[in-house]
């Protein structure tokens, strides 16, 4: 297959506040056995040195570009790169995160020879094909021309945390030609000041920011008349986002949890529900069926409590069996599938 574009891949980092550790993840991208690619350096009106960093990078590498912004939140910061790419493919790394020297090369030689719009990147997140809804922009490896043919779909302004997910899942919904690639790794850096962490500690502010999420998803459903046939993979989302990982895994007082609660059921109600076939809600977990049709929050919870006591042992039962498969590639499989099934909520 003849190609055109001459750059294989824009690397894509939004900058805010990162001196201690942009260089790193410059030098990343840089030790990459792929070398045909474009560094796309966008600050976000850091306060600190970052900057100065990037420019420096910029005036010694001509593959390295450098664009300024006033502080205007991540999704701004991605979707600027994105204007500016010219890479066939496009990666988007956070500016406090690594590559191992493989991950381009292996990324793109993957994609190329299976001709995937899209893959999904990471042991981790390769793990989530049976349940595939959203991902982080770290697990995306993206053919341009799909965004290029998307122009709608692009990183939310104003909306943080979920704005990668959002993404994503749209970006799964527009197109099937999806593959999994688990071989690439991502040195993924925990630290106190990363903007999730802090966010998802602010429990007033994640309620404001769910009802923008929802709306976002009916107006991109509605535009595209897919209620109906795409109603699983919008359920799995609002299990996955809005329930798993807010409801269930943070702090909420008994008020927000009610009001969480009211505006999913809703949702799933209105927009959901009504297109869900047996086989569907088959999929979907025994806490986020309970949750959707419970009478309140706290009967939700005091099911939870219950479900959580009760896991472990059904977890152990399960694998017990497994030791008795007399092949080993077979038993292998089958146990992973019953830790995916375990670690679901």
């Amino acid at each position: 297959m003849e190609r055109s574009c001459a750059v294989d891949v824009s690397v894509i980092i939004p900058v805010y506040n990162m001196e201690q550790y942009l260089d790193e993840t410059i030098q990343s991208v840089l030790n990459q056995e792929l070398q045909n690619f474009e560094i796309i350096l966008v600050n976000d009106g850091s306060t600190d040195s970052s900057a100065e960093i990037c420019e420096k990078y910029a005036s010694i590498d001509s593959r390295i570009h450098f664009f300024d912004q006033e502080n205007s939140g991540v999704s701004v910061a991605r979707n600027m790169g994105l204007t500016y790419a010219k890479g066939e493919f496009v990666y988007f790394l956070d500016s406090d995160d690594s590559l191992d020297s493989a991950f381009l090369s292996s990324c793109f030689d993957f994609i190329l020879k299976n001709q995937f719009d899209l893959i999904v990147v990471g042991e981790a997140y390769c793990n989530r094909a049976r349940r595939l809804t959203a991902v982080p922009t770290c697990g995306l490896f993206i053919k341009k021309a799909l965004l290029d043919n998307n122009p709608d779909i692009r990183f939310p302004k104003g909306i943080q945390p979920c704005e990668d997910g959002l993404f994503s899942h749209r970006l799964f919904i527009v197109t099937d030609k999806i593959g999994f690639n688990p071989a690439p790794i991502y040195f993924y850096r925990k630290h106190e000041n990363q903007n999730h962490v802090r966010i998802n500690c602010e429990t007033a502010r994640i309620l404001e920011q769910i009802p923008k999420w929802l709306e976002l998803l009916k107006t991109f459903y509605a535009k595209y008349d897919i209620f109906s046939s795409e109603a699983l993979k919008l359920a799995l989302f609002i299990e996955h986002e809005p329930f798993e990982l807010r409801y269930i895994r943070m702090s909420f007082n008994d008020h927000e949890k009610e009001v969480l609660f009211r505006m999913l059921q809703n949702f799933m109600r209105q927009h959901v529900q009504p297109y869900l076939s047996k086989d569907d809600y088959k999929i979907l977990t025994t806490p986020f069926k309970y949750f959707i049709k419970t009478k309140s929050h706290a009967d939700f919870d005091r099911f939870y409590q219950i479900y959580l006591e009760k896991k472990p042992k059904k977890f152990k039962r399960a694998l017990f069996w497994v030791k008795f498969i007399p092949f080993t590639k077979i038993r292998r499989t089958v146990r992973q599938n019953i830790r995916n099934k375990f670690n679901d909520v």
